[in-house]
């Protein structure tokens, strides 16, 4: 299953976190995300498993079976889903335009000139 393209809601930060929990530790069990958010975002466990099911239903999680315990992974990577995000922040704020977006974070301050070139030579020397 894939995750749903350009007309997808943004992840909320509980998914995230959920999201984040998967990411660090590979395969889990919607008791051990309970516990790991509980701080944060204190749920009932039927409340998580409804969240992972929304989750895997949107393509970004899928689930094994052990004994009679669901064990979720995520089904796509951080790198991926990070991507996404900027590109979507790219079209909503520059039109599509990388260049104009990079040159706004030179400009904001959050990316130096140094870590520009630095990227500029690595996109340079990808094959």
């Amino acid at each position: 299953m894939t995750v749903r393209s350009n007309g997808a809601k943004p992840l909320t930060l509980l998914q995230h976190a959920i999201l984040d929990f998967i990411w660090a530790n590979e395969n889990v069990t919607a008791e051990q995300v309970r516990e790991a958010i509980k701080r944060d975002h204190p749920l009932k466990e039927s409340s998580v498993r409804t969240l992972l099911t929304r989750l895997e239903a949107s393509g970004y999680l899928t689930h094994g079976v052990e004994g009679k315990t669901f064990v979720y992974r995520a089904s796509i990577p951080r790198k991926r889903i990070a991507a996404r995000a900027v590109r979507s922040i790219i079209e909503r704020f520059w039109s599509g335009s990388v260049e104009q977006f990079l040159t706004g974070m030179v400009d904001e301050d959050v990316l130096s000139v140094d870590q520009l070139e630095r990227l500029a030579r690595k996109v340079r020397n990808r094959k």
